[in-house]
């Protein structure tokens, strides 16, 4: 069984660079895969591997500057859901594009999953998922404003456009594991929102630990990983990911006639020419080529963080 560990904190790290290849050679001598960032902001990604490994890595990200604190949220499977360990520098551990947006100098109000469903069934709270138009079409919270937005950084824009829908309301926010809603929270409170909230940890956390009986959440929830997505419990879900466009694929589009395994998928049919679907086609071969042998073809598994 393998330790999946989901993962951010924001410190200030002066010299991130000089953080990556002794954090990279930790990993790969731990026997641990993933995709963790690295930026001035601090740390984000998800890693996975045996106890022991992920136990060591978590040790070594708590030592760096001002990561003492550093939390993260586990969860199992029975192979391991990254092809491979990558850490990499960044600008941002989470894109926003605004300048002057930090989460060290004020967030909205955590919230506990237990207290959750009480806070977004009050009339006067508007609940807006934070997270990308794919993410949100496979699950969310009843009742939740989806902001249809392709990528993070579309969110402030999509708030500028929208504020005055959500006059003398209070703001609930959520996202996978928490790390936008810092950086969307403190957002609000700079455009002068006074009562802004969040889902602490996530909806991972709140999948965690709200029983399925009591819960809120509609769907399954996407994750930045090679299971695709989870449900209550944390159980991998029905999900798999398209080989072209990384979207989710749920059994219903594995049965429609635009979709090819590892070419297309009813979302994307249009967005590809015929020699980006050949070399899909032949990837999709090798990879099949590398599990005839036995190995694991490094286009495989998608390597992501939250972004």
């Amino acid at each position: 069984m393998f330790i999946i560990a989901a993962l951010y904190h924001f410190t200030r790290f002066d010299d991130p660079a000089a953080l990556r290849e002794p954090l990279l050679a930790l990993c790969q001598a731990a026997n641990v895969r993933g995709s963790l960032l690295l930026a001035a902001e601090g740390v984000n990604g998800t890693i996975a591997g045996p106890r022991a490994g992920v136990d060591s890595v978590l040790a070594h990200l708590r030592a760096l500057p001002g990561c003492a604190g550093l939390e993260w949220k586990e969860s199992t499977a029975p192979a391991n859901p990254f092809g491979r360990m990558k850490v990499k520098l960044k600008r941002e551990i989470v894109t926003m594009g605004v300048e002057g947006v930090d989460p060290r100098a004020a967030v909205g109000h955590y919230v506990a999953p237990a207290d959750w469903n009480d806070l977004i069934a009050a009339p006067d709270v508007a609940v807006i998922d934070t997270r990308n138009d794919y993410e949100v079409a496979i699950g969310t919270f009843t009742g939740a404003v989806d902001p249809d937005i392709r990528s993070f950084r579309d969110f402030p824009a999509w708030w500028e456009a929208n504020r005055e829908r959500f006059h003398n309301k209070r703001i609930a926010m959520f996202c996978t594991g928490g790390i936008r809603c810092e950086k969307s929270t403190n957002y609000l409170l700079s455009q002068g929102v006074e009562e802004v909230f969040h889902l602490k940890g996530g909806i991972l956390k709140y999948l965690e630990e709200v029983p399925a009986a009591q819960s809120a959440w509609q769907g399954e929830c996407y994750v930045f990983d090679g299971r695709v997505s989870v449900g209550h419990g944390l159980v991998p879900g029905d999900y798999t990911s398209c080989g072209a466009c990384r979207r989710p694929v749920s059994r219903e589009d594995r049965t429609h006639p635009a979709f090819e395994p590892g070419v297309c998928c009813p979302a994307c049919v249009g967005e590809y020419s015929e020699a980006d679907r050949a070399r899909f086609r032949e990837r999709e071969r090798q990879m099949r080529l590398a599990e005839d042998r036995g190995t694991r073809h490094l286009g495989a598994n998608p390597d992501l963080a939250e972004g």
